[in-house]
């Protein structure tokens, strides 16, 4: 009960509307700038403050591979660098294509020939289980790191994103042995059958701005439906998805069946998408780099591909909405993860009854966001308004954009809501609320904010094959 709690509490995790994509080329660091570009000291008071040392040391800069940590084939690190600052929190090994063809050979060699896919369900089940009990373990030095390499507040990492990530692992566990075929009826005396196998090599690609929870999302379906991985990291945020890779292999994992590559898009990222011997891709970032990832995965092996991309959410508040609560949450959709948010409420309409005391009250609301060193509690990190008369004219111009991933609307009338439910061409619509996010509640968009779904029932169906078994009956008892 406590961890579905802390799932509606803030649930609230979602990948980049626009962070600088993982196969995109290597861009200058800034010193006091965060990974969207959004200046994250804008007062002197904050700026001047002496940065508080994070409680958490590095443990790990290596490259795993086949269950172990090396060093990149070609020796070369990058820098990984604290937001606040501007200054090396450590050097990383930097993969790239020799790299990549090291990790998908041990996770091809951990499929074809290893134990894991053919672990009874349950066994799976519980070395998942296992794994999210040591992240519970080790909570406060996971979001530590989190905070340190991201930016993101330490509150928001260690009561609701790392408590989240085992959440999730804990669902997908729950599911390792529910995955089953069907019995079919046939025209004809056979017995038909359809079974769900793994796909194989999963090559995944996460973003920066949710470095742990887009692990979870990627991760924990491909494991528990028997597949193996490889997992590139954001060149930004690598250091908390090798800390909890090692908490894997501790639990139990095989070896060669997680396989972690930090490095930079046009080398490694590309070299993962465009390989033979990688069945499945899943990839979070822009549209722009999705079409690329597409477009490798295609011209390879055909490989399916699932995106999730990114978004221009509109926030509708109706004539009849509580204004202080549509004020509160419009607030939060925007300004959630210093706005780094696949879909932030970056769109705001307003009707026109109501249109001055929203803009009034929402201004008196962010002059009193309070921003500073993540590490210091009480740390939180604009919409623009529009004003509209009626449903047909808000729905149109929330419609009007080349994406689709999610709205909000803000109304006690259930009538319009169901209206503007059915109506907008999005993948999640939150009604009196925003960015609700629990484990087994998909995500995912319309139109060029991606492809199939992620988290709950529907993820598992990215990482599974369906095969049809067909067999005579002879002299059956019934058809």
């Amino acid at each position: 009960m406590a961890s579905r709690t802390v799932s509606w509490l803030l649930a609230r995790s979602l990948s980049s509307s626009g962070p600088r994509s993982a196969l995109l080329p290597r861009g200058k660091k800034l010193g006091l700038v965060s990974r969207g570009g959004i200046h994250r000291y804008n007062s002197t008071a904050a700026a001047a403050e002496e940065p508080i040392t994070p409680p958490v040391t590095v443990p790990h800069t290596q490259l795993l591979i086949n269950g172990k940590f090396v060093d990149a084939a070609s020796g070369r690190t990058f820098q990984t660098l604290d937001p606040r600052t501007g200054e090396v929190i450590a050097n990383v090994a930097e993969g790239d294509a020799e790299d990549v063809n090291r990790a998908v050979a041990a996770a091809r060699k951990a499929f074809d020939e290893g134990p894991w896919p053919r672990l009874p369900a349950f066994e799976r089940q519980k070395i998942l289980l296992k794994c999210a009990d040591l992240v519970d373990k080790h909570n406060d030095e996971i979001a530590a790191l989190e905070t340190w390499d991201n930016g993101k507040p330490y509150e928001q990492a260690a009561k609701v994103e790392v408590p989240m990530f085992a959440r999730l692992f804990r669902y997908y566990a729950g599911w390792a042995d529910k995955i089953h075929g069907l019995t079919v009826p046939a025209d004809g005396p056979y017995h038909v059958q359809t079974l769900h196998e793994p796909i194989g090599v999963a090559g995944q690609i996460i973003p920066w701005n949710f470095p742990l929870l887009m692990f979870a999302w990627k991760v924990g379906p491909a494991l528990a439906t028997g597949n193996t991985i490889v997992l590139k990291t954001a060149e930004q945020t690598p250091l908390s998805a090798l800390y909890v890779a090692r908490l894997f292999h501790e639990a139990g994992l095989p070896e060669g069946v997680l396989n972690i590559i930090s490095g930079f898009g046009p080398t490694a990222g590309a070299a993962l998408a465009s390989h033979m011997d990688v069945d499945k891709l899943a990839f979070t970032g822009s549209t722009e780099t999705g079409k690329i990832v597409l477009e490798l995965g295609a011209k390879s092996n055909l490989k399916p591909v699932t995106l999730e991309l990114g978004g221009k959410s509109p926030f509708i508040v109706c004539e009849d909405a509580d204004v202080d609560q549509a004020v509160e949450l419009a607030h939060f959709a925007l300004f959630f993860n210093q706005g780094q948010c696949c879909c932030a409420g970056s769109r705001t309409f307003v009707h026109e009854k109501v249109y001055d005391e929203f803009v009034e009250k929402a201004k008196a609301r962010a002059s009193r966001r309070s921003v500073g060193d993540p590490f210091k509690a009480g740390i939180e990190q604009g919409p623009q308004f529009f004003p509209h008369r009626d449903l047909n004219e808000v729905i149109k111009r929330s419609n009007a954009t080349r994406y689709g991933l999610a709205a909000g609307v803000f109304t006690q009338n259930i009538d319009t809501a169901n209206t503007l439910i059915r109506a907008l061409r999005v993948g999640t619509v939150w009604v009196n609320t925003f960015d609700i996010f629990d484990a087994a509640i998909p995500f995912g968009g319309y139109k060029m904010s991606g492809h199939g779904r992620e988290k709950g029932i529907y993820s598992l169906s990215n990482y599974l094959q369906v095969k049809a078994v067909v067999t005579p009956l002879k002299n059956p008892a019934w058809l």
